[in-house]
């Protein structure tokens, strides 16, 4: 168990975690310039991580857990984080952490009631994710270089952010019905 935990992939995942401090210090400290290089450090860390488990054969089920948590921490975090400083308007992060701790709520419920184990993300979670990264990138980038264009990729990722939170906590539910559906299905056969 502890060689599948601290295969490569798996120690680049928890360097990402080290990084979030790091990056929440700096946003509070209205050090964006610092801030905006650790959180392109930690996205580097993070497709580095997805590569070296493909190409180092050492994909484990606690990397599979592992990096979205670390995902999610960092994006919950930051938009948190930078709620309160006034850069992101609170309606994004309720909406954000709703969704999340619905999600996790109900997939508690769904493994230990049913026994469900497959929350795999949908195409909307991917976007979604995407959107979250790409708002606080711009959020971020606009407090170091205020410039029309990054105003605009700020507003427009947090408009994307609100309506693919939306469709993806939506799809969610659906997803859910149909999983559980499925598994009656297969208890009554």
């Amino acid at each position: 168990m502890t060689d599948r935990f601290w295969t490569t992939p798996n120690q680049v995942t928890l360097l990402r975690l080290l990084f979030v401090p790091f990056i929440l210090i700096n946003v509070v400290d209205g050090n964006y310039d610092w801030a905006l290089g650790l959180l392109v450090a930690a996205g580097l860390s993070d497709g580095l991580d997805g590569l070296l488990a493909r190409v180092l054969h050492q994909k484990t089920l606690i990397g599979q857990y592992l990096d979205p948590i670390a995902d999610k921490l960092l994006l919950s975090s930051l938009f948190l984080t930078l709620s309160f400083v006034h850069e992101i308007p609170w309606r994004y992060t309720v909406l954000v952490f709703s969704r999340d701790l619905c999600i996790l709520v109900v997939a508690a419920v769904l493994y230990s009631t049913a026994g469900l184990r497959d929350f795999a993300p949908s195409i909307f979670g991917k976007l979604n994710t995407f959107s979250q990264v790409a708002a606080v990138f711009f959020v971020m980038l606009l407090e170091v270089h205020s410039r029309p264009w990054v105003a605009f990729g700020r507003k427009a990722f947090l408009y994307s952010t609100f309506v693919f939170t939306l469709a993806s906590g939506i799809h969610y539910v659906f997803l859910t019905g149909q999983r559980l559906r499925s598994a009656e299905q297969k208890r009554s056969a």
